[in-house]
């Protein structure tokens, strides 16, 4: 059981380590932005087909 009087410690990243975890984070955010954006134009195309 931790005691409430002592701080938890914490991981300190190196600055390699710190750029790896952004350009990870860059890549996830860039992917899920594509998804968004394919998902938006396919329901758009098949929205937009609905009444024809």
């Amino acid at each position: 059981m931790v005691e409430p009087d002592k701080q938890q410690e914490r991981v300190q990243l190196t600055p390699q380590q710190q750029k790896a975890r952004r350009m990870r984070s860059i890549a996830i955010a860039l992917v899920l932005g594509a998804l968004v954006i394919l998902f938006y134009a396919y329901t758009i195309r098949y929205f937009g087909n609905i009444g024809q």
